[in-house]
């Protein structure tokens, strides 16, 4: 194939066609800063926490964010929680550690081990066995109150992830499969759906960008990354999802774009009917059916009921707690978007 654009060898072909190498890159730079201007994503006053992994889309994240922060001299660190699992994370981690120093990236790293006592292989035997919770679970509980938590103790006003299409098309499709409508109105680019001193909002500006395309970029900039998936990621719904909706791209292209395109068109009614000031902004609405914004009465992060599904994780696993050293940060200035 040629570039629709300039007839040089194509090296991926998109929906609306070929493109060679340069124009590649120069059509998702642009795709990306675009999502970031257009939802007002980074702000001038921001500084940004890039929650990366090593993987194919954080490493594309964080690529296009330093490019964009740099250039505006907006601050920017990364950040990455080591779960522990054997054999993947510790591989990642190097690959993440070589990119930070090449391109002279701030990298503060967690893990599940220092804070918990207990990495997601230890936990995760003993998870399912007595309480039928699969290590997804259990790692996404985690994950997120350790981003936030240390992305708020390093001062950050905005949470970078590498959420890309494909990552949100299917979180749609999950969340009207299992009724939980009250989920979808906190996907979007930026997520949740109001801002709390505590809460940094998540930011996705991979939100246009396929997995095709993180994956194609990274081989081309010749990235040390390691390509494997999670060990646990055959164990979730998730997976599930992600086949089915992958099985309807490869015969009707334009799935994946056609679902996110159809999640932003009822989006404005979704956050509408669902916002409130006293709502709950770390995506565990469904557990409190009158929105109400409450602290976990152990931890004193935002939560929808009394106690927090980390702090619930914690009693059930015999974990360590999260220490008050981890959890008493500043305060930042948290920016306002409607």
């Amino acid at each position: 194939m040629k570039c629709f654009k300039c007839e040089r060898k194509a090296v991926i072909e998109l929906q609306n066609g070929p493109y060679c190498k340069e124009h590649f890159f120069y059509q998702l730079e642009e795709k990306i800063t675009k999502t970031i201007k257009k939802y007002h994503l980074i702000d001038i006053e921001d500084k940004v926490c890039v929650a990366t992994s090593g993987g194919k889309d954080s490493l594309t994240v964080l690529y296009f964010t330093n490019l964009f922060c740099k250039e505006r001299n907006i601050p920017i660190f990364a950040l990455m929680i080591d779960e522990g699992i054997l054999g993947y994370r510790n591989k990642t981690k190097e690959d993440l550690e070589l990119f930070c120093k090449n391109f002279d990236i701030e990298l503060h790293t967690a893990s599940f081990k220092e804070v918990f006592g207990k990495t997601l292989d230890e936990l995760s035997p003993v998870a399912y066995e007595k309480f039928g919770k699969k290590p997804c679970t259990i790692c996404g509980v985690f994950r997120r109150v350790l981003l936030n938590v240390y992305a708020r103790k390093l001062g950050a006003t905005k949470l970078v992830t590498g959420h890309n299409q494909d990552d949100e098309s299917q979180a749609f499709i999950m969340n009207v499969i299992q009724g939980h409508q009250k989920q979808n109105a906190a996907l979007g680019p930026m997520a949740g759906l109001n801002d709390n001193e505590k809460y940094v909002r998540r930011i996705k500006p991979l939100y246009f960008v396929s997995e095709k395309e993180s994956r194609v970029f990274c081989l081309l900039k010749n990235f040390k990354v390691d390509f494997a998936e999670c060990p646990y990621i055959t164990q979730s719904y998730r997976a599930d999802i992600r086949d089915a909706i992958n099985t309807l791209e490869e015969k009707y292209p334009a799935t994946k774009s056609g679902i996110i395109k159809s999640f932003l068109e009822i989006m404005p009614e979704l956050k509408q009917k669902y916002n409130s000031s006293n709502n709950n902004p770390d995506n565990s609405v469904k557990d409190n059916p009158n929105n109400k914004f409450k602290y976990c009465e152990r931890c004193n992060e935002p939560c929808s009921g009394d106690v927090c599904n980390a702090c619930k994780i914690i009693e059930e696993l015999d974990c360590t707690p999260i220490s008050k050293e981890i959890l008493e940060s500043k305060k930042s200035k948290q920016h306002k978007h409607t």
